[in-house]
């Protein structure tokens, strides 16, 4: 009822490891930042990034070496649908990514995978890890120990910390993310907030039909389960499970707590 199965299909993603040996879903949360710190294999370095300043050019990302845009021809398709494309002398560069000028990367611990796009405007701080054809929009703010999958979308104003995003979660616009699990195809409407820390001192408990579980946690956002989506200007309290295809209606506060699979609440 409260395991990492019941909530996600962890087969495609690629650091389901990440929930080994966990009894409740959201222990995960707490192997957080040593996983990422353990699994950050590549350091961005080039001449014009400097921690903390604006890029005043684009990048390019191939094969783990940086290099200035102006050697390339983009082509800004979707990068969650595959079609950002990068061509040198009219070759196809495959999997390279772009990161964008006006971009600000604090630190150089920030693995990005193949065919990311990140846009101008966006502060990531180390350590991150962003997966392959991952579109982290205009004025997204990553706070560090975020680990994103492939093909999803970090959106234009929507922080994130210490969270983590299974494959094709979308965040696209306005939403805050903290100590939270967005499972694989879950969807946030504009405005969604997941807030994560109790107004009274103490872990976070989960409300469940066999009575309150301690988390462990002081700060625990949500986790929503596989397909799940949340309407514009929704929020959920600290210690929110919502199960696999479920539905947070929109300008709807969820209560905390364990909401079974395909629920729906108004």
């Amino acid at each position: 009822m409260l395991s990492a199965d019941s909530f996600f299909d962890l087969s495609e993603f690629s650091h389901q490891e990440m929930f080994a040996g966990t009894a409740y879903v959201w222990e995960a949360l707490a192997k957080l930042k040593a996983y990422v710190d353990g699994n950050i294999d590549t350091t961005l370095t080039h001449f014009s990034l400097t921690s903390g300043v604006p890029l005043e050019q684009p990048l390019v990302l191939h094969q783990g070496i940086l290099s200035c845009m102006r050697e390339y021809d983009v082509n800004f398709g979707g990068a969650t649908k595959g079609t950002l494309e990068v061509k040198q002398n009219g070759q196809l560069l495959r999997g390279a990514s772009v990161i964008m000028a006006g971009v600000v990367l604090i630190g150089q611990r920030i693995s990005i995978g193949k065919g990311v796009l990140v846009e101008s405007g966006a502060l990531i701080k180390e350590p991150a890890i962003i997966g392959d054809q991952t579109e982290v929009r205009q004025g997204a703010y990553l706070r560090g120990y975020c680990l994103i999958g492939k093909r999803c979308v970090v959106g234009h104003t929507t922080e994130v910390k210490h969270s983590i995003f299974l494959n094709d979660a979308k965040a696209g616009h306005f939403a805050y993310i903290g100590d939270s699990i967005l499972g694989e195809n879950t969807n946030l409407g504009a405005g969604t907030k997941f807030a994560n820390l109790r107004f009274l001192p103490g872990n976070v408990e989960i409300k469940t039909p066999n009575g309150p579980v301690d988390s462990g946690l002081k700060k625990f956002g949500a986790i929503l389960g596989d397909r799940t989506q949340t309407g514009c200007n929704s929020v959920t309290n600290p210690g929110t499970l919502l199960g696999p295809e479920s539905i947070l209606m929109p300008n709807t506060t969820s209560p905390s707590g364990l909401h079974p699979e395909k629920s729906v609440i108004r």
